[in-house]
């Protein structure tokens, strides 16, 4: 798998702008994951109450980490798993890859987790020798792209169709005989099936932990997880700690929200509790159960602004609503975690001084945080980063100094008042037809985009002027 661009933030998104068939690709999947989320919403008078009482769920949650913690380790280990800590990334990729070299594991299965790819789990496989092999129909695509999931819920958001049944041609054997969509699924359902049957090692993440049972439960609409966790001989979750919930009756509390938001639906395919390995009589099930509980950051943002970044329940409504998003899509982030909740994440997870251009990168029209199914206020949350930026000196110089002579301007309003008068007849000459194509000195505001030709008046000189024609 490509690790992600090292260029600029600038530099990708101005890359992403100039691609058209990104552009598509994002628009059939955001604009019908919008559409399908409001009539979901709108079905359900009770959202606004299911709502209020997620954000309470988690907020409980995070204010008694330490005590649900011991509770899931405690349960889950009467339940026969066993179960690991990692303070970081690092500890957290070489407890997974010790497991999996004593098992003598040659061949992995992995469900969709977004956890595996913040810690480098594809890549900490890769270097010691075991094949890996994603299940996830989307992430299967990317695997043969050898890309990175562009979004959290749809990681082949930006493939389209077409792209992708030149990926099965080259990338399948035999080839899918038709293009249609029925055809290139029963083609990877092809492909995958030996691989789940054969595999040493399943590996999936959790969308909750319950602390009351030791569960772990995964949501999909595949049935993939299903089969990536139970023919293997050893089941490897790995869960950032953030997770949990007391109860099972807590998790079906946030399921309600978690399916509404990202896809629309009412409830997944699949929502699959797994507590504990096989026991004496069963039928069928691993093992060996692990269960990776991973910090990597999490404990730090408990002490912060960003503590209420802890309810996320990786929905991924915010990015289906971010204008931004919408138009450069998931790689141009450059880290795990795209869009809005991505632009909160990165930070921490790869410091500010890596990623302070993520936070800038948002209009704050607030759409991310009307959506966000369990009251996140991803804006405010985006200035405290911007906040922190300004305070430690990680502003370009040419940035402090344009901003520091804007306060000189705006502090003074009889300038302020003439500059106006000065600039808007100025950009007026560069409108044609009510929009302003082409701008000097500003090619980042046009090169992808029309701006409104500004009106011949400012918003206080026609205010100033309705008041007297009432007189």
């Amino acid at each position: 798998m490509n690790a992600p661009s090292k260029a600029p933030f600038k530099a990708r998104a101005k890359a992403a702008l100039a691609d058209p068939v990104l552009k598509t690709a994002i628009d059939r999947t955001t604009g019908n994951a919008e559409r399908k989320r409001a009539a979901a919403v709108a079905a359900f008078p009770e959202f606004e109450a299911a709502r209020a009482r997620g954000k309470a769920i988690k907020d409980h949650v995070v204010a008694h980490l330490d005590h649900y913690l011991e509770m899931f380790e405690r349960n889950a280990a009467a339940r026969g798993a066993q179960v690991h800590w990692a303070a970081d990334d690092a500890e957290a990729r070489a407890i997974v890859t010790r497991i999996c070299l004593a098992a003598d594991a040659r061949l992995v299965t992995r469900a969709k987790s977004m956890l595996g790819e913040e810690i480098g789990l594809p890549h900490a496989l890769a270097d010691a020798g075991i094949e890996r092999v994603e299940t996830d129909l989307a992430e299967h695509i990317i695997q043969l792209a050898g890309e990175a999931p562009s979004h959290i819920i749809w990681p082949a958001m930006h493939r389209t169709r077409e792209q992708v049944a030149e990926l099965f041609k080259t990338g399948h054997h035999p080839p899918p005989a038709a293009e249609d969509p029925a055809t290139m699924v029963q083609s990877a359902r092809t492909q995958l099936r030996t691989k789940f049957l054969s595999a040493d090692i399943g590996i999936s993440g959790a969308n909750f932990l319950v602390a009351d049972t030791g569960a772990t439960c995964t949501v999909t609409n595949e049935g993939n997880a299903e089969l990536t966790t139970t023919p293997p001989r050893i089941h490897i979750v790995t869960a950032g700690i953030e997770k949990l919930v007391p109860s099972t009756a807590h998790a079906f509390a946030l399921l309600r929200l978690l399916v509404r938001s990202a896809t629309g639906g009412e409830m997944t395919q699949y929502t699959t509790f797994h507590a504990g390995p096989k026991r004496p009589g069963d039928a069928d099930g691993p093992e060996e159960m692990h269960i990776v509980l991973v910090d990597n950051g999490r404990t730090k943002m408990l002490a912060d602004e960003f503590r209420e970044m802890l309810r996320c329940i990786r929905c991924g409504a915010c990015m289906n609503h971010c204008v931004v998003y919408r138009q450069i899509g998931g790689h141009a982030y450059g880290g795990t975690y795209p869009g809005p909740m991505g632009s909160v994440l990165t930070p921490v997870l790869d410091g500010l001084a890596a990623s302070r251009d993520l936070p800038n990168a948002c209009t704050m029209n607030g759409r991310c945080a009307e959506v966000c199914p369990v009251g996140i206020p991803l804006p405010t949350l985006l200035r405290a980063w911007r906040r922190r930026s300004w305070r430690e000196g990680l502003e370009p110089g040419s940035i402090r100094t344009g901003i520091g002579l804007w306060a000189q301007l705006a502090r003074r309003p009889r300038l302020y008042r003439l500059a106006t008068r000065i600039g808007l007849p100025l950009l007026r000459l560069f409108g044609r037809g009510g929009w302003i194509s082409r701008l000097p000195l500003a090619g980042g505001w046009t090169d992808h985009r029309d701006l409104p030709r500004p009106a011949a008046q400012s918003f206080m000189d026609q205010y100033r002027a309705q008041q007297k024609g009432r007189k």
